[in-house]
């Protein structure tokens, strides 16, 4: 059997902050969680006045949250929600060596994290997920009640995306970890905003059209005209944020208590 890397060809881990919250004058909490298989993850909790509204952020396949904080500060500021970001396995100070499998262990862990804090409302967490992370927000979502789910730049799946790179390789085998939002997203009851970027290289429009049809409603799909990959927030600017927050409000009262 083909043996796939994945580090270096799926993940590209780097684990180097290269800033904070507080440096854009936030006040965050820094947070370190375990998973269930007994990784340590780091993360930011970054509130937002006296919001009830908390999304939970999972990022895509490079980097690591520090890389996401001009993007931070802007859905924090426009959109008005609290915000927690976190660290996949191996990704900034999150511990442990990346895997699929470990993924879906992490997302599920910052899920849980978020439903435990005794400041927070577990029924008015929003899962946000971009690239990558559209496959373990979807995950999660179909397994747990949330107010909503946010997918931006989703991929169909993994053998999806390996006819798309990697044409040389076999199928995978039967047993092997994957990512399958179209088939879970059906799963999925919480209303979906589903966003893609016109000229995405990276992953072809086709594949966010494809996951907001197999979705059920309620749901909504948003293009950003002009939009690559990973310039979605600033391609769709004043609209793209105006979008998400519209998306926020139509899930119900944002006041606490």
């Amino acid at each position: 059997m083909v043996q796939f890397p994945e580090k270096g060809t799926v993940f590209f881990p780097d684990p180097y902050l290269i800033g904070s919250p507080a440096d854009l004058g936030f006040t965050h909490e820094e947070v370190f969680f375990g998973t269930e298989d007994g990784v340590r993850l780091h993360g930011w909790y970054v509130p937002y006045q006296d919001s009830p509204i908390t999304l939970l952020w999972f990022h895509g396949n490079a980097g690591n949250i520090s890389n996401r904080l001009d993007n931070l500060a802007l859905l924090h500021d426009r959109v008005g929600v609290n915000i927690f970001i976190f660290d996949y396995r191996e990704y900034g100070k999150s511990e442990g060596e990346i895997s699929k499998a470990g993924t879906f262990l992490d997302a599920a862990a910052a899920f849980g994290y978020l439903c435990s804090r005794s400041d927070l409302d577990p029924s008015r967490i929003i899962l946000f997920g971009r690239s990558l992370g559209t496959a373990l927000a979807t995950a999660v979502a179909a397994e747990h009640a949330c107010l909503g789910v946010i997918l931006e730049s989703a991929f169909t799946s993994t053998e999806d995306i390996m006819r798309l790179y990697f044409r040389f390789l076999p199928p995978l085998p039967a047993g092997v970890v994957k990512y399958d939002t179209l088939s879970l997203i059906g799963k999925v009851p919480a209303p979906k905003l589903i966003i893609h970027g016109e000229h995405d290289e990276i992953i072809p429009l086709w594949m966010g059209e494809r996951v907001h049809e197999a979705a059920c409603p309620p749901k909504d799909f948003y293009l950003i005209k002009g939009a690559s990959h990973n310039d979605t927030y600033l391609a769709g600017g004043q609209e793209y944020f105006a979008k998400l927050k519209a998306f926020v409000n139509s899930l119900g009262p944002r006041a606490s208590g």
